[in-house]
């Protein structure tokens, strides 16, 4: 795993290595994780409103407590078939750049704590999301988690075109 990722995980010390904590949630068979730290809040589906003209990967916007935030829709942005929104799909709310964004999962799975002694860096054709993406793989007794690295997901250029929409 990078430097810059564990730098940026929250983290807990031990003998035996670093503590990460991550939110675990579930794109079609896949399980991905991200950093606790970033992920601000996690809500609900709810109404979203389609600004013209915005990147493909932009679902819409919320107004959530007066701010409005873009919504990204993972399944897009990660080139995976489209798939009807369930009563188990979420937006995922998170900082990156100093930028505030959402993004659509199919469901959240569990807050997670992981020595990161079972992380891995992830192999160029581990599933079905460019490498670059993934900050590494942990190696759960019955999956693999798939860790992203949200600065590289959401780089500062792209944000900065989703924040047109917002």
């Amino acid at each position: 795993m990078p430097a810059s990722t564990i730098a940026n995980a929250s983290t807990k010390s031990s003998t035996e290595g670093t503590e990460l904590q991550l939110v675990t949630f579930g794109l079609g068979d896949e399980e991905f994780a991200v950093d606790i730290l970033a992920v601000q809040e996690i809500n609900r589906m709810m109404p979203l409103t389609r600004v013209p003209s915005s990147p493909p990967e932009v679902e819409g916007v919320i107004n959530l407590r007066g701010k409005i935030i873009p919504v990204i829709d993972l399944r897009k942005r990660f080139r995976l078939p489209a798939s009807e929104h369930s009563e188990q799909s979420r937006i995922v709310v998170v900082e990156v750049h100093g930028r505030v964004l959402g993004f659509i999962v199919d469901r959240v799975s569990e807050v997670l704590r992981i020595n990161s002694k079972i992380v891995e860096p992830a192999p160029s054709m581990v599933c079905s999301v460019d490498s670059d993406f993934i900050a590494g793989v942990g190696k759960l007794q019955d999956r693999l988690l798939i860790l992203l690295d949200l600065a590289k997901l959401f780089n500062t250029a792209e944000l900065a075109e989703m924040s047109k929409a917002a």
